[in-house]
C-alpha cells in the first residue's frame, strides 16, 4: 500500500510555484535597487574625492552679479 503522505498535492504545488515566482520577482527588484544605489554612491564619492584633490588647482567660480530692481 502506498503512503498517502508522500503523494504530490497539486494545490500545494501550484501555491508554492506562485510564491516562488513572487519571491524571485521581489528579489530581482531588490537586487536591482541595491545595485543602482551602489553605483550612485560610488559615482558621488569619486566626484567628491576628485573635487577635494583638484579644488586647490582651480580658481573659485565667479560670483553672479545681482540685477537692481526698478
Amino acid at each position: 500500500m502506498k503512503n498517502p503522505w508522500t503523494k504530490k498535492n497539486p494545490l500545494m504545488s501550484m501555491w508554492l510555484s506562485g510564491a516562488n515566482a513572487v519571491a524571485g520577482s521581489a528579489r530581482g527588484r531588490a537586487t536591482a535597487h541595491a545595485r543602482r544605489q551602489t553605483a550612485a554612491m560610488i559615482t558621488k564619492s569619486t566626484k567628491q574625492m576628485t573635487d577635494f584633490w583638484t579644488g586647490g588647482l582651480l580658481s573659485p567660480a565667479p560670483r553672479k552679479k545681482k540685477r537692481k530692481s526698478r
